[in-house]
């Protein structure tokens, strides 16, 4: 088995090598594994901090997350595909577990448990909601690292060129398979629902789930920091 590491990335140098960092401890010596990066136009050094990587490969694509996505998984060569927020960081043996997730004969899909860096109980708060909605939606947010048989991927026309691909792109899945939801926990960076204000962050969370629901257009300004 080989899996491939799709990384979307704008100006992330910031948290790149820790990013990096987890990603070679999470390695598995028996598995293969490839690391494409796909920059969307960065200003900052995040493209040199990657190049000095030994594994990771940079492209560069249309500035959006998910054509970025869809850019890096058009030339990997992974029977299985991570799709990898550049500020989230993978616990150890990821690749061990997700290749024994995917050995399953009916594998489509799956994803980790999340988590904020940092200690702040509103945060944590959030996190148990996604883990929540996640267990009972079937659905997978972006920094929950999820991962997804080529197959079912190229089947379900990769992520759509809209808000929240994410999320639409796992109800597309979910009609192929029940995802696997594996007990590991990735950690995402705190930093930008800090900086934007934590209840403030939640509110939006909530905002654009609601809207999903009841089948609204997504306002841009949910997504005004988001890459």
């Amino acid at each position: 088995m080989k899996i491939s590491v799709i990384l979307p990335f704008i100006d992330e140098a910031e948290v790149l090598p820790a990013t990096l960092a987890h990603l070679d401890i999470a390695r598995a010596p028996a598995i293969d594994i490839e690391i494409i990066a796909v920059d969307g136009g960065s200003r900052d050094h995040s493209v040199a901090i990657l190049r000095r990587h030994p594994r990771a490969r940079v492209l560069h694509a249309v500035r959006g997350r998910a054509a970025q996505m869809n850019a890096g998984a058009a030339v990997a060569s992974g029977d299985v595909l991570l799709f990898l927020h550049a500020d989230t960081w993978l616990p150890p043996d990821t690749f061990t577990a997700m290749a024994t997730a995917a050995a399953a004969p009916d594998f489509v899909y799956g994803g980790f448990r999340h988590r904020f860096s940092g200690h702040d109980w509103r945060l944590a708060l959030i996190s148990a909601l996604h883990n929540f909605r996640c267990r009972q939606a079937q659905t997978f947010y972006g920094d929950q690292a999820m991962f997804v048989a080529r197959r079912a991927f190229e089947r379900a026309g990769g992520f759509p060129l809209v808000r929240a691909e994410d999320i639409v792109l796992s109800q597309r899945l979910r009609a192929m398979g029940t995802p696997a939801f594996l007990a590991a926990t990735v950690v995402t960076s705190s930093r930008k629902f800090e900086r934007m204000g934590v209840w403030r962050s939640l509110a939006r969370v909530l905002a654009i789930l609601v809207c999903m629901r009841l089948g609204w257009r997504l306002p841009s300004a949910f997504f005004a920091d988001i890459r």
